[in-house]
């Protein structure tokens, strides 16, 4: 059983067949694809799922706290797995690659800026966007 799986089952979301191609191919996914990308894997397991499928599915995923939706640069929607421990994101304007990492530095700078200002960070997102140096 692959971790969306456990997190729909301690969740209560139903996980019918269509669900759990599509909760295994999220689950696989080392990249943050969209839908469209994802009907195509889960289209390789089940030629039978739908694009609305898949779209529900998320959807669902997401209202659950299962999956964190995306809305970076580039106009479509990405999805991952919700993570166990917070990661920003470093995304490649050339070839689309996102990349998580993890700064200490940033985390605590963020913080002071939030203290500075009268505040306590609560949450936070941090969306990076570059090109890579040519050596």
């Amino acid at each position: 059983m692959n971790k969306i799986e456990e997190k729909c089952i301690s969740k209560g979301v139903r996980l019918t067949d269509q669900r759990k191609v599509i909760a295994e191919a999220m689950s696989a996914s080392t990249d943050h694809p969209d839908v469209d990308e994802l009907h195509k894997r889960v289209n390789k397991v089940d030629k039978k799922i739908s694009i609305a499928t898949v779209y529900r599915t998320v959807k669902l995923f997401e209202e659950s706290g299962i999956v964190e939706k995306h809305d970076f640069k580039g106009g479509k929607a990405r999805y991952e797995e919700s993570p166990d421990e917070h990661h920003d994101h470093l995304i490649d304007i050339n070839s689309g690659e996102i990349i998580e990492f993890v700064d200490k530095e940033i985390e605590n700078l963020q913080n002071k800026v939030a203290e500075k200002l009268g505040y306590k960070l609560v949450d936070h997102k941090l969306e990076l966007y570059g090109s890579k140096i040519k050596k």
